[in-house]
């Protein structure tokens, strides 16, 4: 090689060295952006990580898949009900009055 083109490279060395230092700052800010604000870091194939579980995060699951358990029993006794009350609905006037008078002959 020249020494022009020897002097040329030497001087653009810096310029070279520093793209990767960006390149890495950048990264750290980010992460450091995402473990600010919630965001799910990412793994080494893209991957969500997520942090690890501790004590409080496991009872907050337990209570809320018992909370979740209680709200659909909930919500399959208001199912018989809506189902009832469609039926008393859509039935025959005849027919209702027939139920509504073997009623009645019960408490008699």
């Amino acid at each position: 090689m020249d020494p022009i083109t020897i002097h040329q490279l030497i001087q653009l060395a810096p310029v070279i060295a520093l793209i990767p230092v960006i390149a890495v700052g950048g990264w750290v800010i980010t992460t450091w952006l995402r473990i600010k604000h919630g965001y799910p870091l990412d793994g080494a194939w893209g991957q969500a990580v997520y942090p690890q579980k501790n004590d409080e995060a496991m009872e907050r699951v337990k209570l809320l898949t018992q909370e979740n358990a209680q709200l659909r029993a909930e919500l399959g006794s208001l199912k018989d009900r809506l189902a009832n009350v469609e039926r008393i609905v859509t039935d025959g006037a005849y027919r209702l009055d027939r139920e509504i008078d073997a009623l009645r002959g019960l408490a008699n």
